[in-house]
């Protein structure tokens, strides 16, 4: 049986819940040509935005350069969210780094190939169940529609 659908305002806390306490999305590029890459990234969520961080040489990092936009999805089948955006490459604080040191269990930034990427959301969609379909939008053009 379906539980009921949350309302748009509980949505919206258990995604920033989510985005707060989770530690890894599957972040999906794609290069020049359009072709898809999926690969999971540890990330933190800073002052609205999603911080990543991996290799110049990996797949994802060449697509990110080239190609800045991006989408990413946490949870599981039936509690997902997922979030579209662009990116750009940035130097962090010292309290950011070590804030996402701290949640990935790894620190990039004593490596010299290891840029920060920022994802700055243009929309957030979040579902678990059929009913929630329908108004699975919650931030649309960078803006929270709830």
């Amino acid at each position: 049986m379906t539980a009921e659908a949350r309302p748009l305002e509980v949505r919206k806390q258990d995604t920033l819940n989510r985005l707060e306490k989770d530690v890894d999305a599957w972040v999906s590029t794609a290069s020049l040509d359009g072709t898809p890459y999926l690969m999971p990234l540890s990330f933190l969520w800073s002052d609205g935005t999603l911080l990543l961080s991996t290799s110049r040489t990996n797949p994802t990092a060449r697509n990110l350069l080239a190609n800045p936009v991006v989408q990413l999805t946490l949870g599981e089948v039936r509690d997902v969210i997922h979030v579209a955006g662009t990116v750009s490459v940035v130097e962090v604080s010292e309290a950011e780094g070590a804030a996402f040191a701290a949640k990935a269990g790894f620190d990039p930034r004593p490596l010299p190939n290891y840029p920060f990427f920022r994802v700055t959301p243009t929309r957030i969609q979040a579902w678990r169940e059929v009913n929630e379909l329908k108004d699975r939008v919650l931030m649309d053009n960078g803006t929270w529609v709830v």
